[in-house]
């Protein structure tokens, strides 16, 4: 596939599932007995499906959730000129907020009911400057190991046409939910 076939392949992928979450709860903080009994896996899976709300700041800064599994979690950004840093490009911190949502929710896949996570470390590589002329950008994150203290995961943020634009791992704490 053609990087040109690539990006109209997750702008359409991007644009149904946009519909299914607008048509949904929207952006927000699912309530508890939303989330009672559910894995992590099946709590983001519930995300996508739009039978809970998703994080209010994937729209403030436009990514999205795209695809979730075991271990594994995909977002979607569309870097737009209000992302723009002082010299005009894409700023860091937006590349490390689309990366930590990616190794956040890869790791809350593995979480089984009642426990959670927090992030712990997170670390950053920018390999590539980003400008609003790359259309699309994918952070998939993955699970290293998930134990019963810790979990550490790695992502990498790609261009449609496989640019590698930053490469990010987190070590999160896991624990019990009271």
């Amino acid at each position: 596939m053609s990087a040109t076939e690539q990006l109209a392949a997750w702008i359409a992928e991007e644009k149904a599932i946009s519909e299914r979450l607008d048509a949904g709860p929207g952006p927000g903080v699912a309530r508890p007995d939303q989330v009672a009994g559910k894995t992590g896996l099946e709590m983001m899976q519930a995300m996508l499906n739009a039978e809970i709300p998703y994080a209010a700041i994937a729209r403030t800064l436009s990514f999205q959730l795209i695809d979730v599994g075991p271990g594994r979690a995909v977002f979607q950004g569309r870097p737009l000129a209000e992302h723009l840093n002082p010299m005009g490009t894409i700023h860091g911190g937006w590349f490390a907020t689309l990366l930590d949502s990616a190794l956040g929710c890869a790791v809350h896949t593995m979480m089984p009911a009642g426990r959670a996570y927090t992030t712990a470390e997170l670390g950053v590589n920018l390999v590539k400057a980003l400008t609003p002329k790359v259309e699309r950008v994918r952070a998939e994150g993955r699970v290293v190991h998930c134990g019963r203290q810790l979990a550490t995961a790695e992502a990498r943020l790609v261009g449609a046409d496989g640019t590698l634009y930053a490469h990010a791992t987190t070590t999160c704490l896991v624990f019990d939910l009271r």
